[in-house]
């Protein structure tokens, strides 16, 4: 009977619970909604993905509110401005486009407006290896690497050697034209590449285009952080094989020729022991010291 009548509490209990919650679930329902009004203004936005070089047309674009109090430094308000504009970095879909990321009017589309005033832009080709496996994606910084395999020095010897001829260049871009829409239109992660584009000074330029020639290029990936150049001397053939142990000692062998050789030692005698006198007693007489040889 006791049972019965927990049970009963118990019931009762929940039913009243879920009466009352039901009812401040409607109550919370029929309250009216409060709108907040949030001041915008029109801001140009990318309508789709767009890749750097693409002359801008209507269809890249639209307009969307964009609240007062998030304004977008640089931002366009109209289409027309940015319409027949070139793009200089790449800009994603929704994204607000800004003069940083577009090139000037009458500056066209492609490459030309990329290059930095007083820069350079030259192409070393690569392959998959030279161009780090794929990581030199435009706006990577790189070291450029010479391998010589036949370089003479004043005495006319020849010896290969391997150095950085420039260090700490902007990737333009990363594969030709025809690689990047074969890229696109295959949905794959990344493009072959068999040129990279560098923006460099008029002397780093010509460096480049002398170890090209000369020799066979590599690309060393740089972290964005550092930016102090790449000071070495290079490296020889000799100085590679000796390894990273202690350097070891190199004599000439004109020199070993003409150095007098030391004089053989002479054995040195030994010098004879010192004869030892006969011992002796002590003899005392009377008044009289006495001493005398024990034969």
């Amino acid at each position: 009977m006791k049972q019965q009548r927990t049970l009963i509490v118990l019931l009762v209990a929940l039913i009243t619970a879920g009466i009352a919650t039901f009812a401040v679930f409607q109550a919370i329902k029929q309250m009216p909604v409060r709108e907040v009004e949030v001041g915008t203004v029109p801001v140009v936005v990318a309508s789709r993905n767009i890749p750097v070089g693409t002359l801008l047309n209507a269809d890249d674009l639209r307009v969307s509110p964009w609240p007062v109090k998030s304004q977008v430094p640089g931002s366009f308000a109209d289409p027309k401005d940015v319409i027949n504009r070139g793009v200089i970095e790449t800009i994603g879909e929704n994204e607000p486009l800004t003069t940083r990321k577009l090139a000037g009017k009458e500056s066209g589309a492609g490459m030309p407006p990329m290059i930095p005033p007083g820069m350079r832009a030259i192409s070393v080709r690569v392959n998959d290896v030279i161009g780090v496996a794929g990581f030199a994606v435009p706006g990577t910084r790189v070291d450029v690497l010479v391998s010589v395999s036949d370089p003479r020095d004043g005495s006319g010897r020849s010896e290969p050697m391997a150095r950085t001829v420039v260090s700490n260049v902007t990737v333009l871009t990363a594969g030709t034209r025809y690689d990047q829409e074969e890229s696109k239109q295959g949905g794959k992660p990344g493009q072959q590449q068999s040129v990279v584009t560098l923006a460099v000074l008029p002397l780093d330029g010509e460096r480049i285009a002398l170890a090209q020639s000369e020799g066979k290029l590599s690309l060393a990936l740089r972290n964005p952080l550092d930016v102090d150049p790449t000071q070495t001397t290079g490296i020889k053939l000799p100085a590679l094989m000796r390894g990273t142990g202690p350097e070891p000692v190199v004599v000439d062998p004109v020199r070993r020729k003409m150095a007098p050789r030391p004089a053989t030692p002479q054995p040195v005698a030994a010098a004879a022991p010192a004869p030892q006198s006969p011992p002796k007693v002590e003899m005392i007489r009377a008044a009289k010291r006495s001493e005398e040889v024990v034969d």
